[in-house]
């Protein structure tokens, strides 16, 4: 069995079957030895990110990702449209931070960031910088000036997925290669940005390609800074979103292994509830907390997909006593009266 160090610092040797070995110990002991970690790590575990994403590029992406509906590739029915002006980000910007967000991202449906896009996608960057939020964007791939130039533009994080384990790739997506993803994220790295990397669970992939997808993750040079955990949202008309309608979504249990598992194998990392959270129970929701997410998406929608609405978000926050990042714990009228 493999034995876990809690007071280790991120290690980047992991093996597929010591990886394979963390998701098969028995559930409840996984979860505990994730909360563990989670601790030790320095993260309170009442405290949860807020992050909100907007597409500021949707659609007509010349990638063929067998689960998006952003894909030219295939037809969805989604209406492709231009780059949005930074005005126009930059009040979306502000009223997520006025919502409560704390990191705000944009995306853009293309597979690769052109030069000439890069003065707009500047102002944007540096007029959300300006309201105090952290800024995050996904542009596709980046050439090392490329990710120099966002740097020096005021952005935060890059995310760049790895989607799943490079054993499972091939059956994702074949107009980018598992390295074309790798080098991107060199790239960021270098520049002297935050990595934002995770991957896609539920497409039909086995437990040993989640695995694999971690231990990727946990042997990169860095671990992710921030460590989105996707659930697949079926979208019809899509590969990947036809056969998991027919075939079923993943299990919630082997979803919230996958959470502990990240966390385990990247203890630093903010682990991110990202697309799916929309289909998941509270009681799902809660187990994830519990294995170590600490970091969701807010605002209703996930670039195209759809998440829970503010409203859902408070309450869940209330009957789980769990605070947005950052926000001091509420003081007990009683515990005042006792100081």
């Amino acid at each position: 069995m493999t034995q876990i160090n809690f007071a280790a610092e991120p290690r980047h040797d992991w093996t597929l079957p010591q990886v394979e070995a963390l998701f098969d110990l028995p559930f409840m002991e996984l979860v505990f030895d994730a909360a563990s970690v989670h601790r030790a790590a320095g993260f309170d575990p009442s405290e949860v990110q807020l992050s909100q994403l907007l597409s500021v590029k949707t659609g007509g992406c010349a990638e063929n990702c067998g689960y998006c509906s952003q894909s030219a590739h295939f037809k969805t029915g989604l209406k492709a449209e231009k780059l949005m002006d930074a005005d126009v980000v930059i009040a979306k910007a502000r009223e997520a931070r006025d919502g409560g967000a704390q990191r705000f991202c944009m995306g853009a449906a293309w597979r690769e960031l052109k030069d000439r896009d890069l003065p707009r996608l500047a102002a944007m960057i540096g007029g959300v910088k300006a309201l105090g939020l952290e800024t995050c964007a996904t542009l596709g791939m980046l050439t090392p000036d490329q990710a120099r130039q966002l740097k020096d533009a005021g952005l935060d994080y890059y995310n760049h997925n790895l989607d799943t384990g490079p054993e499972y790739y091939g059956d994702v997506v074949t107009t980018r290669t598992y390295q074309d993803r790798l080098d991107t994220l060199a790239h960021v790295r270098d520049a002297g940005m935050s990595t934002c990397c995770g991957g896609i669970v539920g497409m039909g992939e086995t437990r040993r390609d989640r695995a694999s997808l971690l231990r990727q993750l946990a042997n990169l040079p860095s671990h992710p800074d921030s460590l989105p955990i996707n659930g697949l949202v079926p979208v019809s008309g899509t590969p990947l979103g036809d056969k998991v309608l027919k075939a079923g979504q993943i299990d919630s249990i082997e979803f919230v292994r996958t959470v502990a598992v990240a966390r385990i194998v990247c203890p630093k990392s903010m682990v991110r509830l990202s697309a799916g959270r929309d289909d998941m129970s509270r009681e799902l929701q809660a187990l994830c907390f519990l294995a170590g997410a600490n970091s969701i998406f807010v605002g209703g929608k996930l670039l195209t997909t759809p998440l829970p609405g503010q409203d859902e978000d408070s309450a869940l926050f209330q009957d789980l006593d769990l605070r947005p990042m950052g926000v001091a714990k509420a003081v007990a009228p009683e515990s005042v009266a006792a100081a």
